[in-house]
């Protein structure tokens, strides 16, 4: 394994090797206005939501690592503390890219990079009209990391007003997360899109005490099919089932069946009764992969 002393290493190979690693992160796309009224619009991928109540964002302009200059988002929210966060989609992605050019102080990033400017509603930086959804935001706090060359700026954003295109919503005026068509920032020039075949559902435990992996028996843990990811699921469960649950499933034709294939040969019984357990759990039927394990 690699590793890496952080106080050893340059900022240019920690920045490369911490962008690839920590990702996909979510873009801020930032507008902002200085007291002269110029319009600045820049993407951040250091960003995230902190809390909801009060609903607040953080997003970092680092000092740039070539050369230890601010970026034009930086110098405008210490001016006007307001600014809008527009949410990127997959339509936008190589419009947002241009705009992450860096123009002289003056030019309008919306005009480069052919955006729609839209007025918000209580701040004084624009809209991206074509953003699926755009928050305006005030600035609470603007915290200084440091003075060298990749130190960032946390911008405390206070969502104010937040807009959504209802083409994005599903039929309880919530965001479809199939619809909203998300991009993601890695390292490089590296990017991901959320689209319906990459997401998948995590039940979360969040009313349920489940048993814990290391409830379930040694020959379970020890698996040589089963993958990290099929033992957190079967972990999930709140309760073993009893002896006469784990003997019903044997009436199943498929257990049967891998019963009546395996008479005197238990390595390959368990190893087909934890592929069937496997491909049970891909269905999301993790009560009966349990018991099939269990047997």
């Amino acid at each position: 394994m690699l590793t890496i002393n952080t106080a050893e290493a340059t900022p240019a190979q920690l920045q490369n090797y911490m962008q690839y690693a920590i990702a996909p992160r979510p873009i801020c796309f930032a507008t902002t206005i200085d007291l002269e009224g110029n319009i600045n619009l820049s993407p951040f991928s250091f960003f995230n939501m902190f809390s909801t109540n009060p609903p607040l964002c953080i997003f970092s302009p680092a000092r740039r690592v070539r050369d230890n200059t601010t970026k034009h988002t930086l110098e405008n929210i210490l001016e006007v503390k307001e600014c809008v966060i527009n949410i990127v989609n997959y339509p936008m992605v190589q419009q947002m890219s241009l705009a992450s050019t860096e123009y002289p102080k003056g030019i309008n990033e919306f005009e480069k990079s052919g955006f729609t400017m839209m007025p918000s509603l209580l701040v004084k930086p624009p809209r991206v009209a074509e953003a699926p959804v755009q928050m305006e935001c005030v600035i609470r706090e603007v915290i200084h990391l440091g003075e060298n060359p990749g130190a960032g700026n946390l911008i405390l954003a206070e969502v104010k007003l937040i807009h959504i295109k209802e083409e994005i919503l599903d039929e309880d005026g919530k965001i479809d997360q199939a619809k909203i068509d998300l991009v993601a920032r890695l390292g490089g020039d590296w990017y991901c899109r959320v689209t319906p075949e990459s997401l998948f559902k995590v039940a979360k435990p969040l009313t349920t005490l489940g048993i814990g992996v290391d409830a379930l028996p040694t020959a379970v843990r020890n698996s040589k099919v089963l993958t990290g990811n099929d033992l957190g699921m079967l972990g999930n469960i709140e309760h073993l089932p009893d002896a006469g649950e784990i003997d019903a499933i044997l009436n199943n034709p498929e257990v049967k069946e891998i019963f009546d294939a395996t008479i005197g040969d238990m390595t390959n019984r368990e190893r087909e009764l934890h592929e069937l357990a496997r491909e049970w759990l891909s269905k999301g039927n993790v009560s009966d992969a349990l018991k099939v394990v269990l047997l």
